[in-house]
This record gives C-alpha cells, structure tokens and sequence, in this order.
C-alpha cells in the first residue's frame, strides 16, 4: 500500500476520496520565482495529478535567499526556472505529470496556456500578468488565487469567477508606485507565509469544499505581527469590464508587433515576438563568439556585447539586461536577432 498521501488521507476534509480528486486535477502556476516554487512545491506533494509549471525567466544567484527550488548550480548554469523545477519536482513525486512552460504569458497564448486549468495560481510578480490570468480566469470559469510578497509584507485573495469579485473588481486600474523587491528587498519567509495560504485556498478549490472558502483579500506584515482581513465576497462591480461586462481587454491581441517591457528594478527589457521565431541558438553562438562573450546551455544562449548581455530563448523571445529602455534594446535586437 502506498503511504506517500496516508497523512494527508487522515485529514477529515480531505480522506480518501478527495485525494483521489487532486490526482484527477489539473493546476497551472503562472511564475516559478519565489511564490511559484512554494506553491509548486504544495502542490507535487500534495499529488495534484498535473502540473503546469510557466516561466519566462532563468535562475540567477540573488534568487537563491527565497526560490526555495534552485541552487548554486541552477544559477551557475543560467537554467530557465521552469526547467530548473521540473528537475526538483520530478525527484519528489514520479506519480504527478510535471509539465515545465518556458515562457512569457503574454495575450496571444495565454488562453491556450491557463483555460484547460481547473485552479490558476499566481506566482507572479507584475499586474500586467495578473489581469491576464483574471480575463482568462472570468471568461472560462477557472477558479484562481492571486498573491504578492515584499519586503515583509504579503497578501492573498481566492477568486471565483461568478461569485466572488474579480481582481478587476478590487483594482480597476494598475496600481501606481509601491514597493518592489528590487527596491524594498523581501525576507523568505513572508514569501513561504503567502504561498502556503495560497496553496490551502487551491486545496479547498480543487476539493470544493465550500464551507471553509475564504471570503477574505488578507494582508500579512510579518515583521510586526500584524494579519488584516478585508470581506471582498460580495464585492462585485457590476460595471467591472472583466467579470461584469464580459470585455476582456487584457486577452485582446493584435499580433502586428512584438512585445517590449523593461522589468522592475531589473536594468533589463523583454523584447517578445508577436508570433514564436524558430532561431538556430548553435549558428547564433558561431556568429555571436567572434563578436563578444557567449554562453550556451540547451534552452538558451548569453551573448556580451559591450555594456550589454542578450540572453536569447529558441523562440526569438529575448532580454536584453544592462538598459531599461525600450528604444535600445530593440536597436540592440535588431542588430543581432533581426526582424
């Protein structure tokens, strides 16, 4: 007999049967950072029978203090993180489909990327990515859990498209300013803090255990001890272009142009092609040696051209690390990438 869930089983809310649920369903986590590997961790353990694991960036050494998954060799290799959690998860429980996404949730694949999800968790760190997984969430009715952590601060929130407020109903516009960890740093714990409630609203989710759903967008500040509780259950904006009007704005794609967005506090821009490229990365890094510094592992290759460092995915999908501004990197990408 297999004991690897008899602790799990002997817990009332879930037994038998609900753990034969879990191994029935399928979580997709948007974000393999800090929040995404506690969640992914939570939820291998817990035997939910897929799970999709997408990430756009790689392991670098500042994510060592909090991306509780990865170690010095991930970051010495430059692995994605997607791929760096497929290695970990794979080794903790063979009895779950690990599905490993290298990749930007950008409008153009995002429904092909969450809609076949029975829960949606957040791993994020932007709101761009956030009214994306909501437009995606309130149009297929998925279940979600968004969440956040910084400095020593954290929140969390389980929406239900149809009977709780979406997230465009709590805040209709990007939020301005605040604190990020490139400027106010984060403490590993809140990040555990946060994650681990998320993952418990996902249990209850993929259980359907309504009675102990929360109603609740909770605030945590762990460094003075503080929990604050805002009863969002029946929020809804009835005039909320997501969950009220049916416009999801955030989906809407026009497929002309890549995407360009410089990331927080990183001195870096993504440059996201309007349709997947299929590059050559072993010709790149013949072209690329004569001109500066390449580094090469199987999912991506590091060029260092002057004050600059491209790092370029098979898809076309690149960073350009070393200038925030848009208007260089895509000088940069079309120097070396092309069109």
């Amino acid at each position: 007999m297999d004991t690897r869930y008899s602790r799990q089983i002997l817990f009332k809310p879930i037994g038998q049967e609900g753990q034969e649920r879990l191994g029935a369903s399928r979580a997709v986590i948007v974000g393999a950072g800090a929040l995404g590997t506690v969640l992914a961790n939570h939820m291998v353990r817990a035997g939910v029978g897929h799970v999709r694991v997408i990430d756009r960036d790689f392991v670098e050494p500042s994510n060592l203090q909090r991306q509780m998954l990865y170690d010095e060799e991930d970051a010495a290799q430059h692995l994605p993180k997607a791929a760096a959690a497929y290695e970990k998860l794979r080794k903790i429980n063979s009895g779950v489909t690990i599905e490993p996404v290298i990749t930007d949730v950008i409008p153009s694949n995002a429904e092909s990327l969450l809609a076949d999800a029975d829960i949606i968790l957040d791993g994020t760190d932007n709101f761009q990515i956030r009214y994306l997984i909501n437009d995606v969430a309130v149009k297929h009715r998925i279940p979600w859990v968004y969440g956040g952590a910084v400095s020593s601060q954290g929140i969390f929130a389980a929406f239900r498209p149809g009977q709780t407020p979406c997230l465009r109903c709590l805040y209709p516009d990007f939020p301005e300013g605040g604190e990020t960890c490139d400027t106010a740093g984060v403490i590993g714990p809140v990040v555990d803090i946060v994650a681990s409630y998320q993952a418990v609203e996902a249990l209850k989710l993929l259980l359907h255990d309504e009675e102990h759903y929360s109603p609740f967008l909770e605030n945590l500040e762990v460094w003075n001890n503080t929990h604050n509780q805002t009863r969002i259950a029946k929020g809804r904006n009835p005039e909320c272009p997501a969950c009220g009007r049916g416009l999801y704005e955030f989906l809407e794609h026009t497929g002309e142009q890549e995407q360009v967005a410089a990331l927080c506090g990183r001195n870096s821009v993504q440059i996201t092609p309007a349709f997947d490229r299929q590059l050559n990365l072993d010709q790149l890094a013949e072209t690329f040696a004569v001109l500066g510094k390449v580094e090469r592992n199987k999912f991506l290759l590091r060029f260092k051209t002057g004050d600059y460092t491209l790092v370029v995915f098979p898809n076309g999908r690149t960073m350009v690390q070393g200038t925030g501004d848009p208007a260089v990197a895509r000088t940069l990408y079309a120097r070396f990438i092309g069109a």
